[in-house]
């Protein structure tokens, strides 16, 4: 069929949906016990945030229904490939997934939470496992001693505390 016998409002854009949190090609999916309830929670946010869509406007629902459905199919991959690590099945002496590690990097004491990429937030001190700075302390013990290398800066951290 010719474009001429198209109506203009017919020619819909397909909805840009905003990528997940990036996880490196090969990596798994790690997630603690809360990264796993907060993806299914935003799942069950979203199938309630579809069914509650505005019956109005067809076009305006249809567009939302897309944007919907793909974050749901995104976040659905993600779910399917967690690989689920609870902090008690972690050595307690060590830097590993789930430790809230306490650390002194150039006299300044820093604390925060090895999670999954899709947890992460630096506000709430929470960095995912592929962050540089996690790569560099796991497997350490309390009292090791590393060199982080930031840019063309090295800087001096020293694992003072390791919980889970």
């Amino acid at each position: 069929m010719s474009r001429g016998f198209v109506k203009e409002d017919d020619q819909e854009e397909a909805p840009i949906i905003p990528p997940r949190a990036a996880l490196p090609a090969g990596e798994t999916n790690y997630v603690t016990p809360n990264g796993l309830k907060e993806l299914k929670n935003e799942e069950e946010a979203l199938i309630e945030e579809r069914a509650n869509l505005d019956k109005q406007n067809d076009t305006e629902r249809r567009r939302a229904q897309a944007v919907i459905d793909g974050k749901l199919k995104l976040l659905r991959e993600r779910i399917s490939t967690a690989r689920l690590l609870k902090p008690e099945d972690q050595p307690a002496d060590e830097v590993r997934f789930g430790a809230l590690v306490e650390l002194l990097q150039n006299g300044n004491k820093q604390e925060f939470q090895i999670v999954g990429v899709d947890e992460a937030n630096v506000k709430k001190q929470k960095i995912a496992f592929v962050a540089p700075i996690a790569k560099a302390v796991t497997g350490k013990k309390v009292g090791d001693k590393v060199d982080f290398k930031l840019g063309e800066e090295i800087r001096k951290l020293e694992i003072l505390k390791i919980t889970y």
